[in-house]
């Protein structure tokens, strides 16, 4: 593997002071319980201290270490570039490698549906070039400049993704991503601790084309109602202003959508020429994700057919709509659906899990209730501020409810939703996830189709584990019955 930053490469784009001898590393680590032998150690402070770790990094294989101070336990000659502050190190790093790629980059923000979008575009580039992305939710002010520090030169194409907590978070990281291509996937309520409407969150949204490159394009969703703050920014920054959406006017058009139980078709119309493709996941905000995605490959120089097809591969990550069988009894071929949806969560996201939820048929016939059922297992939205109770009271009124049989509810806020339905549709209202999970056991049934929503903090992926693991156990008890 060919050397990423050297010594003397980083050490100019730092202009720290290194110690130590020469190296050359194939990556870059936060983190000593992931790291490789040949990375570099990033000693970032958090809730720990990386200088804590400098040691055992190096232990591990670590070629040198970005650090603030020489910790204690390091020898004198260990391989260390000593800087001012160690996150601006990292974001020197960042910019040094932005500049000197030629890569074709696109950043991704958006209240829902920024790291499905980067996924599918990760996938759908890097089958017509070297493509880079961020891992996991990598960002924030400091995943933004760690996946730029992490970015081969001969990166072909690279997506950044942006994310924010308060105002005034994107523009500076989106000015050290310099995006060719900025996309806003939508505009809804996150984040309200932090805002005071969803206005004040477009606006933020929208500082993402501050950092465009000269010429660059900023594709957005024309469909929501704040549309026009993000075309009047994108305007002021004298970007090429392309729309995505179902609306007549749209520069990127999908002029119908078929959603289907498993997948959906878009046909739409796109700089003079017609396409067709069918999203390899279901719900119309994957269809919309897509939509983007198709649009971001053409207008990036990708072979709009190649990426038209390989829309339909790819399938929701874990976490983000991943849908899955539930075996319950290999025998009979009893099982229920499982669409594991829990990584983050606020009404936009909810609402459109719902209708996925809702699209999924129940199979009858089978199980203890002869009755397949539908069924909403709902953790907290968090950071919603002070309409946080009544948003999620909210939910109940959603039309998508009418489709769905049982609510299971987790979480002090999710209880203003149990509160707010109606009789038969109420489950259990359990304070945390961890009762919950205790009682997963008894929340599904043979033919059930089961949908798990929160946001991580309401620590719901451990229902989602709990119910995973029924097939393990109810396989293990019939081994233990035929020995």
């Amino acid at each position: 593997m060919s050397a990423l930053w050297t010594k003397a490469s980083a050490v100019a784009a730092t202009r720290g002071t290194a110690q130590g001898p020469d190296w050359a590393a194939t990556g870059v680590s936060i983190d000593t319980r992931t790291i490789e032998a040949g990375e570099l150690f990033v000693a970032l402070k958090d809730v720990r201290d990386g200088h804590d770790f400098v040691a055992e990094a190096l232990a591990r294989g670590a070629v040198a270490a970005l650090v603030s101070r020489v910790p204690e336990g390091v020898g004198p000659d260990a391989p260390l570039i000593i800087v001012n502050d160690v996150l601006e190190g990292l974001e020197a790093l960042g910019r040094a490698a932005r500049a000197r790629t030629t890569a074709r980059v696109i950043a991704v923000t958006g209240s829902a549906g920024k790291t499905s979008t980067k996924e599918m575009l990760r996938d759908v580039l890097g089958r017509q070039g070297r493509t880079h992305a961020a891992e996991a939710s990598y960002n924030n002010h400091w995943g933004v400049p760690l996946t730029l520090a992490r970015m081969p030169q001969d990166t072909e194409f690279a997506i950044i993704e942006i994310g924010m907590n308060a105002p005034g978070e994107i523009a500076p990281l989106s000015n050290m991503a310099r995006p060719h291509l900025a996309i806003i996937t939508t505009v809804a309520a996150a984040h309200l601790e932090a805002f005071e409407s969803i206005q004040e969150i477009a606006h933020e949204k929208a500082s993402i084309f501050e950092g465009l490159e000269p010429g660059g394009v900023a594709l957005f969703n024309a469909d929501i109602e704040t549309a026009l703050i993000l075309d009047d920014k994108a305007k002021a920054c004298e970007a090429q202003r392309i729309g995505f959406g179902a609306l007549p006017g749209a520069g990127l058009y999908a002029e119908d959508i078929q959603l289907g139980e498993k997948s959906s078709v878009v046909r739409g119309q796109f700089q003079g020429r017609r396409f067709l493709f069918r999203v390899g996941a279901p719900g119309r905000h994957f269809a919309m994700n897509a939509l983007a995605v198709y649009g971001a490959a053409c207008l990036v120089g990708a072979d709009a057919d190649v990426a038209a097809c390989d829309i339909g591969a790819w399938s929701a990550p874990a976490g983000r709509g991943q849908r899955e069988t539930v075996v319950l009894d290999p025998v009979e071929g009893w099982s229920f659906e499982l669409i594991d949806d829990a990584f983050n969560a606020n009404p936009a996201s909810m609402g459109a899990a719902l209708w996925v939820l809702t699209a999924v048929n129940p199979t009858d016939g089978v199980g203890r209730f002869r009755r397949g059922r539908r069924i909403a297992v709902l953790g907290d939205m968090l950071e919603l501020g002070a309409t946080e109770l009544e948003l999620h009271a909210a939910i109940a009124d959603h039309p998508a409810m009418e489709l769905i049989d049982r609510v299971e509810c987790v979480g002090q806020r999710m209880r203003a939703l149990y509160d707010a339905l109606p009789d038969e549709k109420r489950g259990h209202s359990f304070t945390t996830a961890e009762e919950m999970a205790a009682e997963a056991h008894h929340l599904a049934d043979a033919g059930d189709v089961v949908l798990v929503k929160g946001s991580k903090g309401s620590k719901v992926s451990l229902v989602v584990d709990a119910l995973r693991k029924q097939s393990e156990r109810r396989r293990t008890a019939a081994d233990k019955e035929r020995n």
